[in-house]
């Protein structure tokens, strides 16, 4: 398995994804991917992680969306490699359009930074077929706008296509009826806000995001043996 990294002008966290996949996905090469890149060919996993690209000026992702590495996520999405956005990365997959909605500032507009708890709304993805449906899990969260929104149609159209992923059990930011992650139709784009990320290690406080990365690694492999057969 090949991973990109994607790393911005303020991201943050690109080392802790790079650190995470190495430790959780046997055998997999991990790269970090400048911005700049026109081409991710090759890459089973695109992880865009979290932070302050470009500063988060105009709002968080609304530059990096125009990026050059952007178009060729949007070209590896569309032939169905995986992409993972943490935190920042979920802003801006949300300003690329390869995600539905917006994130806004936390209500109250405080930035959270501490321990949460989110419950598995969606376990049959290829980022949580290793969790139970509605298990509570421990996953840290660190943004000041992680609260998303969306309007009526779409928040419809995200139940009825089973999109949403993850929901807060406490609703640290506002968002709407609590969502924390929602995944695209075709079921190869992930973005939460949550960093499972930093919760790969008991000296992290939690390794309950090991299983995410677990679940990445079991689709890859099937996917890989039926495309072998």
């Amino acid at each position: 398995m090949k991973v990109a990294v994607l790393v911005f002008p303020g991201s943050n966290c690109d080392w802790d994804c790079v650190h995470a996949a190495e430790e959780t996905l046997a055998e997999a090469t991990v790269e970090r991917v400048w911005h700049t890149a026109e081409d991710l060919t090759g890459y089973d996993l695109i992880m865009i992680p979290g932070g302050f690209s470009y500063g988060d000026y105009l709002r968080s992702g609304a530059i990096a969306r125009f990026a050059p590495v952007m178009n060729a996520v949007a070209k590896a999405a569309d032939k169905g490699t995986y992409v993972l956005g943490i935190c920042n990365g979920f802003q801006i997959l949300t300003e690329a359009g390869l995600l539905p909605g917006a994130l806004r500032r936390n209500t109250g507009l405080k930035f959270r930074c501490h321990h949460s708890k989110l419950r598995v709304v969606q376990p049959n993805t290829a980022f949580t077929s290793e969790y139970r449906q509605d298990e509570v899990i421990d996953i840290p969260i660190a943004h000041g706008e992680g609260n998303y929104y969306c309007d009526e149609q779409t928040l419809e159209q995200l139940k009825r296509n089973n999109q949403i992923v993850f929901t807060y059990e406490e609703n640290p930011n506002g968002s709407l009826e609590h969502i924390a992650g929602i995944i695209n139709e075709q079921g190869n784009v992930l973005g939460m806000m949550p960093h499972p990320e930093r919760a790969v290690s008991d000296l992290l406080g939690s390794k309950d995001g090991v299983r995410m990365f677990q679940s990445i690694m079991k689709a890859w492999r099937e996917r890989h043996a039926t495309n072998v057969n």
